[in-house]
């Protein structure tokens, strides 16, 4: 097996791989929970910490798991730091957490964490595990915010309400209302509306990507076709 570069890595993570807009994995929290860029930021957050931990601690016992057991040690490894995150939200963010529901819990059946624990935490070294758990979370996490934003602005016509929830007192001021009264959109909020900005940011990457494919097409010169006339100058001796 070829080893990715860290850049590989990265890109991979939060772009030609991404997660959600490629792997279109995870799409049960990704189309239920984000209503608010608060949900959002909380069930990425959460997804995150699950994807580091898990893939670290695959990583360090990809060499003494057998075959026979590997994929039930691995569930068992995500569902152990899942609790972890689930007890850090109940601890600091209950209000977040009562919100979010069963959704936490359901980050254990997220094939995007099993998927990379089995696919690349499993054969590679710790540091190149914990970098792509960090880019697919990362990855993951900037599409649950941008999705939210755009159902909670077009749905409701405000961003970064109840960010206290997650940040505390100070994030108290922190609500954006660009529009005076602003007719709320249900649709947006529901899941109908979920699928609806989904299908518009994979569309809007797939035509990031022709676009650039596009361009370096042009850029690189054409191959001159047929056979080429060496015309050679001098005494040779």
């Amino acid at each position: 097996m070829a080893t990715k570069s860290n850049q590989d890595i990265i890109r991979e993570g939060l772009w030609t791989n991404n997660p959600a807009l490629v792997q279109v994995l995870g799409l049960c929290p990704l189309l239920a929970v984000t209503s608010t860029v608060v949900n959002a930021v909380g069930l990425g957050l959460a997804t995150l910490l699950v994807l580091i931990g898990s893939n670290l601690a695959v990583s360090l016992i990809r060499n003494f798991v057998s075959e026979s057991v590997r994929l039930p040690a691995f569930v068992m490894i995500i569902a152990s730091f899942v609790t972890c995150a689930e007890l850090l939200m109940q601890a600091f963010t209950y209000e977040l957490y009562q919100i979010l529901g069963i959704f936490i819990p359901l980050i254990v059946t997220n094939c995007a964490i099993l998927g990379r624990a089995d696919a690349f935490a499993s054969k590679n070294t710790p540091l190149p595990a914990v970098l792509d758990g960090a880019m697919m979370g990362l990855g993951f996490l900037g599409v649950l915010i941008v999705l939210g934003g755009l159902r909670e602005l077009v749905g409701q016509g405000t961003l970064f309400r109840d960010m206290h929830l997650l940040l505390g007192p100070m994030a108290r001021d922190w609500t954006l209302e660009p529009f005076a009264h602003y007719p709320d959109v249900l649709f947006m909020v529901l899941p109908p509306g979920a699928f609806v900005g989904l299908g518009l940011l994979i569309a809007l990457k797939n035509g990031i990507d022709r676009n650039l494919e596009a361009r370096k097409n042009v850029s690189e010169p054409a191959p001159v076709a047929g056979s080429k006339r060496v015309r050679v100058t001098g005494h040779v001796s």
